[in-house]
């Protein structure tokens, strides 16, 4: 009980002093991970976390199928439609430069890792963070428009990145065995097929229940959030039983439930910020445990990698993707620079060491992992402060009519607005 104890201490401390540390460069993230840094150094927190592991894992997972039904369900498709559209530019051209960069430079900085590793180590790293960058889309000097591009790509890029993650793994299993194409045939088949069809018809089915409910009156409006909340929990249980992947079965379920009851987003913020932000901090915390044992093998290429992952690996494809929209230079940079690796990546990588695949670059790519999470928690979450100032005051030498100001209605995601 020591770990679960040392939390909800933290918990209630910080919340005792949140209001204080929102001035400071002490983000939510750094409190609870410098908090389950410190509890490394106890013999029972780390014997605890040796012989329950899979159960702490699963509080970690059940953390991010919440967020991903959770963005998934604040998303509406038509609101990303569009070529001057922000998001839909740094969800489309820009995650797959991402990947696809993130492969290059493993390979240059790993020579030992085969492309298919490489593929695994970039789909880990790379969703961003609304967690990490909450003091960005929060802040007003910050134009409307940017902020909803970063809190709309930060919201969906976890659950596109969840196919391509288990795609390199099934590769690099069938590739390192000798199977046949059948392998990665019956892989897309049961986790993304099976995961898919899991979440479409708890997300329709869901939905309409809760739909008829609200319109017959049968249910009290402080309940309905208890019956969105059990969604992504009923996916979990359908996916786990089935051998489908519980991620792609609640980002799925977050958009079908969508079709017929409309406030599913309104539902599940309430619960993913009264509440769902335990489970978020619950990682940070419980990642930094983990983490803090194995800083002494953080090599020159590990920590070289993990410098390339928050700078050229996210700031080339951003500015790719944002090509042609006549943003300026600052604000190009400014959504470059925040592009935080945190929950996803931390939960992505957990379930990827759980499966014990075995591959000759585990080690590598769990340490590259670790690496670039620490370095994002500690460089996004000092950086935010000053570089929201230095923002806002070049922003504020454009005009009212620049591109940063136009559009936002355009890139606007319900439950995202102002």
């Amino acid at each position: 009980m020591a770990i679960i104890s040392a939390f909800i201490a933290t918990v209630f401390l910080y919340s005792l002093l949140s209001r204080r540390l929102e001035r400071t460069v002490l983000t939510a993230p750094i409190v609870f991970a410098v908090a389950g840094a410190l509890m490394h150094f106890s013999r029972e927190a780390l014997y605890e976390l040796t012989i329950d592991r899979h159960d702490l894992l699963m509080m970690a997972e059940l953390g991010l199928v919440m967020t991903l039904f959770t963005d998934a369900s604040r998303v509406r498709l038509s609101m990303l439609k569009g070529e001057a559209n922000l998001p839909s530019r740094l969800l489309s051209v820009g995650m797959l430069l991402t990947i696809a960069l993130g492969m290059l430079c493993a390979k240059l900085v790993f020579p030992a890792l085969s492309w298919p590793e490489t593929g695994i180590l970039a789909s880990i790293l790379a969703p961003t963070d609304a967690g990490l960058g909450q003091i960005i889309v929060n802040s007003p000097q910050v134009p409307a428009r940017i902020r909803q591009a970063l809190n709309v790509e930060a919201g969906l890029n976890d659950g596109l990145s969840v196919p391509f993650l288990m795609f390199f793994i099934v590769v690099a299993e069938a590739s390192e065995m000798g199977r046949s194409g059948t392998v990665l045939a019956r892989f897309m088949l049961e986790q993304l097929g099976y995961g898919a069809l899991i979440g479409l018809g708890i997300g329709l089915a869901g939905g309409w229940l809760l739909s008829l409910a609200q319109r017959r009156r049968w249910m009290a409006d402080a309940a309905a959030q208890l019956g969105v909340v059990t969604l992504p929990f009923a996916c979990v249980v359908a996916a786990e039983s089935t051998g489908a992947s519980m991620f792609i079965a609640a980002f799925v379920a977050g958009l079908a439930t969508q079709v017929a009851f409309r406030e599913v987003g309104k539902h599940s913020v309430e619960f993913t910020e009264e509440w769902g932000q335990l489970f978020n901090y619950f990682v940070f915390f419980l990642f930094a445990l983990m983490v803090t044992g194995v800083v002494p093998k953080f090599g020159f290429a590990i920590v070289g990698y993990g410098v390339l992952s928050l700078t050229l690996i996210r700031m080339v494809p951003v500015a790719i993707a944002l090509k042609g929209t006549h943003l300026s230079r600052s604000t190009t940079l400014f959504m470059g620079w925040f592009g935080p690796r945190g929950l996803a990546s931390i939960v992505l990588g957990l379930v990827y060491l759980e499966g014990e695949t075995g591959l000759p670059g585990e080690p590598t790519i769990r340490l590259t992992v670790m690496a670039t999470v620490l370095l994002s928690i500690v460089a996004h979450g000092l950086s935010a402060l000053p570089s929201i100032s230095r923002y806002a005051k070049s922003v504020a030498t454009l005009g009212d009519y620049a591109p940063e100001h136009a559009g936002a209605e355009a890139d606007r995601v319900s439950g995202n607005g102002e």
